[in-house]
């Protein structure tokens, strides 16, 4: 493409009509500058005349009146314009091709800097909003852990709060089992001061005893237990012991009190313990098993009762 045919590419058209319109304009001013022309000749070439009669005291001879002079010929119309032509292109210019390229290189870079801004601007709100994004989950991490935080507290002032009811429980457990023993002991003191207001009766009342002469008791009728009564009770007991220690006769004494039909009431006690306290255990749990003492020759139950628990040799 040669350089007047790139030039006229990016001219602007020419607009149509624009021949007939110059050589119209042309004439209109042509016509107006006849006319002009003629008005300030006729203002010029035209004399004036007037007429006046004066009045006077003192008679003055009239002048002679004026002939008006002939008005000269109108001017002759003007010449027809003439047909205005269009003057050719003008040739190439290269320096303009030159500044054309030069201006649409500018128009180039503008564009493309403006798109690096818009770029640049573009990364800018992206980074922002990652920035953002990163510090809305550190505050929520702080947050979560926070929360993590004050449920633990929470829980370990729960648990706090549950050992020290726990506490509270076990006191006030072993206050009644405290007081229950307590109310047994008393019990059982009550019991121990009968039986020794019931000796005292029989104290008082030796002098109707029935022993024999050769009675060494103090009441009015034997009480205690006769001389087999134990040996019973042990036949009964020992099938109920069960101990693996070694065959050393530890001997214990076991209080045991029951009702009057012979059942055991409460839990046997030892009174004087042997030198092995798991033979001790041992003789008490049989009693407990053996759950009801048997009758004497009489029909009756000695109670309370302390029999002396021996280990027999094992085979």
């Amino acid at each position: 493409m040669s350089a007047q045919a790139q030039h006229l590419e990016f001219a602007p058209p020419p607009p149509p009509g624009t021949g007939r319109s110059f050589t119209l304009a042309l004439f209109v001013h042509g016509l107006l500058l006849v006319a002009l022309t003629a008005g300030i000749q006729w203002n010029q070439d035209t004399p004036l005349s007037a007429e006046a009669e004066l009045w006077s005291a003192v008679p003055v001879a009239a002048a002679p009146k004026l002939v008006e002079a002939e008005a000269p010929p109108p001017p002759p119309p003007p010449p027809a314009p003439k047909e205005v032509v269009k003057p050719p292109p003008p040739a190439p210019d290269r320096e303009a091709d030159i500044a054309l390229a030069k201006k649409r290189k500018q128009l180039d870079d503008e564009k493309k800097l403006q798109q690096a801004k818009d770029a640049e601007r573009r990364q800018e709100e992206l980074n922002k909003a990652e920035l953002k994004k990163a510090e809305q989950k550190k505050a929520d991490e702080k947050k979560a852990k926070l929360k993590a935080e004050e449920d633990k507290r929470q829980l370990e002032a729960k648990r706090a709060e549950e050992r020290k009811e726990k506490e509270r429980k076990d006191k006030e457990a072993k206050k009644l089992q405290a007081q229950k023993e307590a109310k047994q002991a008393a019990e059982d003191a009550k019991k121990l001061e009968a039986i020794r207001n019931d000796n005292m009766k029989r104290i008082a009342g030796l002098a109707g005893a029935t022993g024999g002469e050769n009675a060494t008791g103090s009441a009015l009728r034997s009480a205690g237990p006769s001389d087999s009564y134990g040996a019973r009770i042990q036949t009964l007991l020992y099938p109920k012991i069960t101990f693996t220690g070694d065959t050393t006769p530890y001997l214990v004494d076991i209080e045991v009190k029951c009702a009057p039909n012979g059942m055991i009431t409460g839990t046997p006690r030892i009174a004087k313990p042997s030198a092995n306290p798991a033979w001790d255990e041992a003789v008490v749990k049989a009693f407990i098993k053996l759950e009801t003492l048997p009758r004497d020759k009489d029909g009756s139950v000695p109670c309370p009762l302390v029999i002396g628990v021996r280990q027999q040799a094992r085979n």
